[in-house]
């Protein structure tokens, strides 16, 4: 039998890379990261982090231990343009700064974005001052996200109302019917946009009705982290369908 030895051919260059950290319990984030990348030059490679419940601000901390070393499994010894860290309320807890240095311990030279940051950018953009809040959390997580909006962001909070669930499998599985008929009666008079937080609520397919019916801005933690990150790497490509603020 003869063997013929080939020589290869290498690609000498390849689309953004986007990493996405994602709780191990998440449901729903890599399915928005999808419905809006799909069919564009953008490359996502994901793995997950090993979450604890119930939700308190010492266990979402803890999560955060393990970042350095999940990101490194991401392509290991390859570079990425940009890492999302997947989880709004972990983001508080464990601070941004925190987060952004285990990353670029495993991937020197790295962009990194979060939920709760690029919210913030978010309003900043749109030149929101006043917000209205919805969560799954509880009433501690809620406190927490209120004064990071407040220290972090200087955004007045008028109102805010929550399911009070504890843990992050359960948040996966709200009905996203209910959530919508629960978001589209708060009364937003008060309230320049609406913010839905947490990565695991199934809000993204819905927020063009909601902004239809409420008649305001409507955020969410995967909307505004997807915007970000498509910001990080430089895609100036449209992006329908998915609320106002891709219109920025």
């Amino acid at each position: 039998m003869k063997l013929t030895k080939l020589e290869p051919k290498f690609i000498k260059n390849h689309n953004p890379r986007i990493g996405l950290i994602t709780l191990a319990s998440d449901f729903r984030i890599e399915k928005d990261f999808n419905n809006i990348i799909y069919g564009k030059n953008i490359d996502l490679f994901s793995n997950r982090i090993k979450s604890y419940n119930p939700l308190t601000n010492k266990t979402l901390e803890k999560m955060a231990d393990d970042i350095t070393d999940v990101t490194k499994q991401i392509l290991p010894d390859q570079k990425l343009d940009c890492v999302a860290y997947g989880c709004t309320s972990g983001t508080i807890a464990a601070g941004y700064q925190s987060i952004y240095k285990k990353v670029n311990l495993a991937k020197p030279n790295t962009k990194v974005t979060t939920p709760i940051t690029s919210a913030i950018n978010a309003l900043k953009a749109l030149r929101i001052n006043n917000l209205s809040i919805f969560t799954p959390y509880t009433d501690e997580i809620n406190q927490s996200v209120i004064n990071y909006f407040k220290i972090e962001g200087g955004i007045e909070i008028s109102e805010l109302s929550y399911f009070d669930i504890a843990s992050d499998l359960d948040i996966g599985k709200v009905d996203p019917e209910h959530l919508f008929d629960v978001l589209v009666k708060k009364d937003l008079s008060s309230s320049e946009a609406l913010f839905v937080s947490c990565t695991a609520l199934p809000v993204l397919s819905i927020i063009k009705d909601l902004e239809k019916k409420l008649g305001k801005i409507v955020l969410s933690s995967n909307q505004t982290l997807i915007w970000d990150t498509l910001n990080q790497i430089d895609y100036k490509d449209k992006v329908e369908g998915y609320g106002e603020l891709f219109n920025n």
